[in-house]
C-alpha cells in the first residue's frame, strides 16, 4: 500500500497510528528525516513506540529494530539485523536512496504479511 501522491500533507496531531505517520512522513520525507538518513526514521519510530508503552496504548507495532518487520526483511533477503533494519536497508541500497527502499520494503512488507507496522 503506498501513499496516494495527490494525498496532502496535515498536522501529526491528525494521525491515528504509526501508519499515518508514515504516510506524512513519505509525503514530504526533508521535513521530518533532515539527512535522509534511514536510522533517524528509525530512531523516530522507536520513540513512537516507547510512547505507546509509556501511554499504555494497545497499537500493533512491527517497526522495532528486531521485531516482526526486521524478521521478516532477514528471511526474505538473508540480511543480517544485528545492527537493525534501517542499517541493514543502508548497507544495501545499492546506489539507491535508502529511504526510498525501506518505503518499498515496507509496502511489500505489508503485501506479504497483511499487516501494519
Amino acid at each position: 500500500m503506498s501513499v496516494d501522491q495527490g494525498q496532502s500533507p496535515r498536522p501529526i496531531d491528525q494521525c491515528r497510528d504509526v501508519q499515518d505517520v508514515l504516510d506524512q512522513i513519505r509525503l514530504r520525507p526533508s521535513m521530518w528525516i533532515r539527512q535522509g538518513c534511514l536510522r533517524d526514521l528509525q530512531n523516530i519510530l522507536i520513540g513512537y513506540a516507547t510512547a505507546l508503552s509509556v501511554h499504555g496504548v494497545d497499537e500493533p507495532f512491527t517497526l522495532s529494530p528486531g521485531g516482526p518487520f526486521a524478521e521478516w526483511l532477514c528471511a526474505r533477503r538473508g540480511w543480517s539485523m544485528s545492527c537493525g533494519w534501517a542499517d541493514a536497508i543502508e548497507r544495501h541500497a545499492g546506489g539507491e536512496d535508502p529511504l526510498l527502499v525501506f518505503f518499498h520494503l515496507l509496502d511489500e512488507y505489508r503485501s506479504a504479511c497483511g499487516s501494519e507496522p
